[in-house]
């Protein structure tokens, strides 16, 4: 081996126990400072009260008081997690970088001996854990509850739900962190972020919808479309763990069921991972292009 991939060798092993350090401890400094905010608290207490309610509206719906099973709870809970997830998630990550850029705090970070790659993914797996936390936290308890006071069935529907959850709020913290990249202020950045969410919950499927009744598309397309939104995604593949009917989606979720029944859970994980590395990757690219200040 020759003197220049020994000292290229020796310098690799030199700087990734470096690297891996510095990741660690600016993810504990974004983890520890998320874990302190108040909305983390105000976040999985939401996820706990909400679960229950839906519980208790399940079980009234049923004829019967109390709480209802796990089944039940998740199928309801997954409209919830539609609508707070994403939007934890995405104004999490879009104050990220534009925050740390518009105090200072950014262009200090920098100056330390850490490479840019180093600050974005210790602030990306800080924020992670967060939400990784709030998460499990919100449904962990609700899933305590009912085992206490709710029905016998098995569980295993909302842990499913849970893994779910964490999937698609990292997806969504890939988006928001790409918005952060690219803002100057946290509060545009904010602002785009909460744009992105009522795009994807609410725009999205009206214009899906349109498009089908105008354009006249065919349900291939329609489907394709459908799996492109992340939130879809994660409503479809939430649906067909819990064995509920995928038909509920309409003709697309029944073009899945009879044309890719077997491949539906490889093709909603592709699509959740995709929008997982992605707009990292665009993170990545935008953040050692534009200035800190």
């Amino acid at each position: 081996m020759s003197t220049a991939a020994l000292l290229s060798t020796d310098t690799i092993e030199a700087h990734a126990p470096s690297m891996v350090s510095n990741v660690l401890t600016l993810a504990w400094r974004e983890l520890r400072d998320s874990l302190r905010a108040r909305s983390f608290l105000l976040y999985s207490l939401a996820f706990l009260a909400l679960g229950l309610g839906v519980s208790y509206v399940s079980a009234a719906g049923t004829g019967s008081l109390g709480l209802s099973g796990f089944g039940r709870t998740t199928a309801g809970l997954i409209n919830i997690v539609l609508l707070v997830v994403p939007l934890m998630a995405l104004s999490t990550g879009a104050s990220a970088i534009a925050g740390d850029r518009e105090r200072g705090m950014l262009l200090f970070l920098l100056a330390q001996p850490v490479s840019r790659l180093e600050v974005l993914l210790g602030k990306y797996i800080g924020l992670a854990g967060a939400l990784i936390a709030c998460v499990t936290l919100g449904l962990g308890a609700c899933s305590l509850v009912l085992a206490w006071q709710g029905g016998t069935t098995e569980p295993r529907t909302m842990l499913w739900l849970a893994g779910l959850s964490i999937l698609l709020a990292l997806s969504m913290l890939s988006l928001g962190m790409l918005v952060s990249a690219l803002a100057r202020k946290a509060s545009v950045a904010v602002g785009t972020a909460v744009f992105l969410w009522l795009a994807l919950v609410f725009v999205t499927d009206l214009g899906i919808m349109a498009g089908t009744l105008a354009l006249r598309l065919p349900v291939k397309t329609l489907f394709v479309l459908t799996l492109s939104n992340p939130l879809q995604a994660f409503k479809m593949w939430a649906l067909h763990s819990i064995d509920a009917s995928i038909d509920v989606l309409g003709p697309a979720g029944l073009y899945a069921m009879d044309t890719y029944n077997d491949l539906l859970p490889w093709m909603f994980g592709a699509s959740m991972v995709a929008w997982i590395a992605l707009p990292l990757v665009a993170t990545a690219f935008f953040f050692r292009m534009r200035s800190p200040v």
